[in-house]
């Protein structure tokens, strides 16, 4: 047997439940991929893409014949964002090393980009829930888009530097553990927890190194 073939067929069998081995290994990848981006390294791109593409498979159940017959589109729609916007945030943290030798600099939102966080992640969902339930997707189906809009928006915010993505993740992580459990995605629902409390490290991490950066330096302006 192949190594796609094996990826695409092993499972975990643990008392009644099935678990497919690239469900586990892609939240492996994801995991790898928050530790890097903690520490603010080029590489967490590439490997958390890695990650995505396997959970895309597992989150498209009926299309891939998983253990799990149903389809959660918010999740498996994620999945193709997570990819596009690493592409972005690779971009940026390799031109960002070039210039200080780290991925990115750690910045706090403005107030305006706050409430902006605020507003897409509440419109976002209200917009999406009508179209994820016409597709059909896993009820409650506001809880699938309010993962999908949170986890686009904090991919873009660990992108752009901003310290606060860290608190969505955990907004999203809040949501995305029962809703993974009612589903049957049980090493993708531990792994959210998991990343709940690592999310909440993260942040202190981010904050710290922001606090520890020199003030900006000013300009004086001549007397006229």
């Amino acid at each position: 047997m192949d190594l796609i073939s094996w990826l695409f067929d092993a499972q975990l069998v643990i008392g009644d439940q099935h678990i497919l081995w690239r469900e586990i290994i892609g939240n492996v990848f994801g995991l790898i991929c928050a530790l890097g981006g903690m520490r603010r390294k080029v590489w967490a791109w590439p490997v958390g893409i890695v990650g995505n593409l396997l959970l895309l498979t597992v989150f498209l159940g009926t299309v891939f014949n998983t253990p799990s017959s149903v389809n959660l589109l918010g999740q498996a729609g994620r999945q193709v964002m997570f990819i596009a916007v690493s592409v972005y945030g690779w971009v940026r943290w390799k031109q960002s090393k070039a210039d200080t030798g780290t991925g990115v600099q750690p910045e706090w939102a403005t107030w305006g980009q706050r409430a902006f966080i605020v507003v897409a992640m509440v419109g976002g969902t209200a917009l999406l829930t009508p179209v994820f339930r016409a597709l059909e997707s896993y009820e409650p189906v506001w809880a699938d888009a309010w993962i999908f809009v949170g986890s686009l928006l904090a991919t873009y915010g660990m992108a752009r530097g901003w310290v606060e993505f860290w608190l969505i993740w955990v907004a999203v992580d809040a949501v995305g553990v029962p809703l993974l459990v009612s589903a049957g995605f049980y090493a993708s629902a531990f792994m959210y927890l998991f990343y709940g409390a690592f999310t909440l490290i993260g942040f202190f991490v981010w904050a710290r190194v922001r606090r520890a950066q020199p003030a900006p330096e000013t300009v004086p302006v001549a007397a006229a």
